[in-house]
């Protein structure tokens, strides 16, 4: 009964989702506030709906009800508890009610916080969010009903797959859809300020936290796979430039540009044109990762569904969506004249730089994903691209990206002077002085090491330097005592780019300095790696919940000094018929030891890899500073005061200001 309730209720959502379509954008155009007003409750109600539709299905994994298909292709009655609920959105139909659900609450949000907004743009917006959950509520109940049932249902379930069943990667796919759907906010903004004819100061303020929180999302939820990818996978990197982790990637990046690009907008009044296209584009590369990741044209460990069928419709909402608006686009973007003007040397010209390097960074990721696919089906060719690619075209992007950042911090709006950049002339000092011993350290290595180690210095000392500027002049005393007072929006930016500067050392710190050892051993051998020795101490046969494991315990000593044992395993997943790795791993601040036990062999023995991974543990970290400074800045008051504070308006495309 509770799931017949829940699959009724997203049939209401989808009626809903229509009425909140068209009523609120007929209203906004006829200039009626009856029509207008009912946007808010109807994305109230919707939000509602699907919550409600969401709970019935997680009843359903939780009280193993396998008259549900869903249910017995994707759950099991020994599966720990967390995994039955995770198992909701770990498959491509509960997954996209999740989606669904997270479009409805973002929808939600703009209607009870929206209203400083005018009457016009904040139906527009509504109607416009609405009209993208239209697409994927008949995508979901047409195609992808999660709540079919079965004639004849079995006693049990095939389980969900064993690569799921872990605490990352549980967790990892909710951050991205609520980074993915986030972008949905800043495309209705977009949309609906193309359709109103009016882009001014007040829409770049509405725009920026929507473009935040989603930033903030994408941000944890690649961190979260990155982690995963770590320790789970067992092959001891954290990234592999997949096809389905760049889809997550390349939104991030634009939304990232998109992020520095309003805040022009909202200042200056400028780039206004370019802020409406990185927000179309950045929903557009979501609507991207998410035909990736279903569609089957691209294969990968992470992808949901390998359906060329629905492949097909998401295409169509991508082309629907992404290049209607691009086609509204073309015909009002011409009439969106900038404002402010600025000089070369100026804050909007570094904001403009970033920009630029983030976009171009973004479609060369872009160009690597999709060439395989281009090539086979232009030139009947199969090809592979992989990290050796994209290492080589993105790494420029990021180090020119690293230098630019602190000096559009520190330059003034509409014209500077050099003498701007004064107190970065000692950081740059620093950097290179940290570059050059790290260089003289490192004999007969690559530059990576020294460049990032360079580059970490330069990011995180000058973000301090960013906020001590801040403070004025005067005793040190008050100037400190002043940091407390600064903005969370400055606080904000100088944690992400310090964050920043922390991952990309970390990435070339790990990428420059592993050292690794493979080798046969029988249970009391031992191999050396470096200062380390590690010593195959025990391997037995463990029964878990609902997999049968290889444990591997490995002593490991450092330079003679016991650092303890690590456990590493080898699962099998008997319902899945899957196995999986879980490396030991020994976490350290400067250094992990990553141990991973193989099959064994013929002669006897097991195969033993262990890495040595310095300042591997700085990746994530700096990830998680960044992502603090996200919220930091999201949790500034300006962002919930005076948002409802109007310039005056702007007319363009010959539509009147109202």
């Amino acid at each position: 009964m509770i799931v017949e309730l829940g699959h009724f209720a997203l049939i209401l959502a989808f009626g809903v989702a229509i009425a909140q379509t068209i009523v609120p954008m007929v209203g906004a155009q006829k200039g009626w506030a009856g029509w207008m007003a009912m946007a808010r409750p109807a994305a109230v109600v919707q939000v509602g709906l699907v919550a409600f539709s969401f709970a019935a299905l997680t009843y359903a994994f939780v009280t193993s009800d396998f008259s549900l298909r869903l249910v017995v292709l994707n759950s099991h009655t020994d599966k720990p508890m967390l995994y039955k609920v995770t198992g909701v959105w770990g498959n491509h139909e509960g997954s996209l009610l999740l989606w669904v659900l997270i479009l409805a609450a973002f929808g939600a949000a703009a209607a009870i916080w929206g209203q400083g907004l005018r009457d016009t743009l904040r139906a527009r917006v509504l109607a416009v969010q609405a009209s993208v959950g239209v697409a994927f509520y008949a995508f979901i109940l047409f195609t992808s009903n999660p709540f079919t049932r079965l004639e004849t249902p079995p006693f049990n379930g095939e389980d969900l797959n064993p690569l799921l069943q872990d605490p990352g990667l549980a967790f990892h796919p909710p951050f991205l859809y609520l980074g993915y759907v986030g972008l949905s906010m800043a495309f209705s903004f977009a949309v609906a300020a193309l359709i109103e004819g009016r882009v001014d100061a007040a829409w770049g303020r509405w725009v920026r936290p929507w473009t935040l929180a989603a930033w903030l999302f994408l941000t944890v939820g690649i961190a979260l796979g990155s982690w995963w990818a770590y320790y789970e996978l067992g092959w001891g990197g954290f990234w592999f430039w997949d096809p389905v982790e760049n889809a997550s990637f390349m939104p991030w990046l634009i939304a990232a540009a998109l992020l520095h690009s309003a805040i022009v907008v909202e200042k200056r009044e400028a780039l206004k044109s370019w802020t409406i296209l990185l927000a179309i584009l950045a929903f557009g590369f979501s609507l991207i990762g998410t035909f990736i990741v279903r569609s089957g044209v691209l294969t990968s460990v992470h992808a949901f569904a390998n359906d060329p069928e629905r492949g097909v419709y998401i295409l169509g909402i991508l082309v629907l969506f992404t290049g209607g608006a691009l086609a509204l686009y073309a015909v009002r973007a011409p009439a969106m004249q900038a404002k402010g003007v600025f000089g070369t040397v100026s804050r909007e010209s570094a904001l403009v730089a970033n920009n630029l390097l983030l976009a171009v960074s973004c479609f060369v990721v872009f160009i690597g994903t999709i060439w395989p696919l281009v090539a086979e089906m232009a030139f009947d060719r199969k090809l592979s691209v992989g990290p050796p690619f994209f290492n080589a075209a993105f790494t420029p992007f990021v180090i020119a990206l690293a230098l630019i950042l602190p000096l559009g911090a520190l330059l003034p709006w509409k014209r500077g002077r050099a003498k701007a950049l004064t107190p970065l002339w000692l950081v740059a000092v620093l950097a290179l002085a940290v570059t050059g011993l790290v260089w003289a350290m490192q004999t007969g290595r690559s530059l990576a090491g020294p460049l990032g180690a360079g580059l970490g210095v330069w990011l995180v000392v000058a973000s301090l330097v960013d906020l001590l500027t801040r403070t004025g002049r005067g005793p040190w005393g008050q100037r400190l005592g002043r940091l407390t007072r600064l903005p969370g929006a400055d606080w904000g930016k100088a944690l992400a780019h310090g964050g920043l500067g922390i991952t990309i050392f970390g990435v070339a710190a790990l990428t420059a300095w592993e050292q690794e050892a493979i080798e046969v051993l029988d249970v009391g051998d031992s191999l050396t790696l470096g200062r380390y020795e590690v010593v195959l101490e025990d391997v037995s046969r463990v029964q878990g919940p609902n997999y049968v494991s290889t444990l591997a315990r490995m002593h490991v000593y450092e330079d003679g000094r016991d650092i303890g044992v690590l456990p590493a395993e080898k699962r099998v997943y008997p319902v899945a018929r899957m196995p999986t790795t879980e490396a030991g791993i020994d976490n350290g601040f400067l250094r992990d030891v990553y141990a991973v036990i193989g099959d064994p062999q013929q002669g006897g023995g097991w195969a033993v890899r262990v890495y040595i991974k310095p300042f591997a543990n700085w990746i994530w970290g700096g990830a998680i500073i960044m992502a603090l400074g996200g919220m930091v800045s999201l949790l500034d008051r300006r962002y919930r005061v005076g948002v409802a504070q109007r310039r005056r308006p702007v007319s363009v495309a010959g539509v009147p200001a109202e």
